[in-house]
């Protein structure tokens, strides 16, 4: 009776079934014209292209890059807002999450207007020590780190949530420094959520367009990364447009192998 009962409970309403078909089809059906464009006799020839294997070192080297920062940095702000009552604490978070949400074109301003030539630090900064960072390779891991870290972030800061804070209590009872509770008992239970964050912090770096193309430029081999040559070899039609597609299956394909290993992660929060 029970196996009956939750069977049926697993049935959909029958007018969902066709909205939720017309849904999958709708995200399903460009991946599906993609792949059918690739080139696959000329696959590997593509991908051993100048402009495909600079593109592909360079947005390699960038996300992880920006995922070694947003480990740095992130993690300390998201125990800081999972564990403090720091003051405006709501308003730190939206802060934190709004790079998730913004038109990464305008997160590339902002940093153009930050860090820039003549910008609010990028000006003190060139002239105390002549580094600029826009249109520089430096220039991509800030905007990849900019847009990326608030994923790791807010991981991270619902991990620490949900972790049971009595092993850290005993800890600090047996004598413990706050140094030594955090790196032997909190960093541990939080482990998963940290390596969650970071994968998926490494892959939106990955795939960065709007800010690195604002606040870094397209220059092959310094900052133009897959994105970017993703969308010049597409504007150029022709032989480039394979260059694109074949980019562009490798973008689907790290996405794919990153997200779905973290699909229970996510269901079980």
């Amino acid at each position: 009776m029970s196996r009956r009962r939750r069977t049926t409970g697993d049935r959909p309403p029958w007018a969902l079934v066709p909205l939720a078909a017309v849904a999958l089809a709708f995200v399903a059906v460009p991946f599906v014209a993609l792949i059918q464009r690739v080139p696959w006799s000329a696959l590997p020839e593509l991908l051993r292209e100048p402009v495909v294997t600079d593109a592909l070192r360079l947005s390699l080297v960038s996300a992880f890059s920006a995922t070694g920062l947003s480990l740095l940095f992130g993690v300390p702000l998201a125990w800081m807002l999972a564990r403090t009552d720091v003051p405006g604490r709501g308003f730190l978070r939206g802060l934190v999450v709004l790079p998730m949400v913004l038109p990464p074109v305008v997160g590339g301003a902002a940093l153009l207007f930050a860090f820039g030539r003549f910008g609010l630090l990028g000006g003190p900064l060139f002239d105390a020590t002549g580094i600029l960072l826009p249109f520089s390779f430096s220039g991509v891991v800030f905007a990849n780190t900019f847009v990326a870290m608030p994923f790791l972030i807010v991981t991270v800061e619902a991990g620490l949530r949900a972790a049971d804070r009595r092993y850290e209590e005993a800890a600090a009872t047996l004598g413990a420094g706050r140094w030594t509770v955090f790196r032997r008992i909190t960093v541990p239970m939080a482990a998963p959520s940290i390596i969650a964050g970071a994968v998926l912090c490494w892959a939106r770096a990955l795939g960065e367009f709007g800010a690195t193309i604002t606040f870094a430029g397209n220059l092959q081999g310094r900052t133009q990364t897959m994105p970017l040559a993703i969308f010049l070899d597409l504007e150029s039609g022709g032989a480039d447009r394979e260059s694109a597609i074949a980019l562009s299956l490798i973008l689907v394909a790290v996405s794919l192998a990153v997200l779905i290993p973290l699909r229970d992660r996510w269901l079980a929060a």
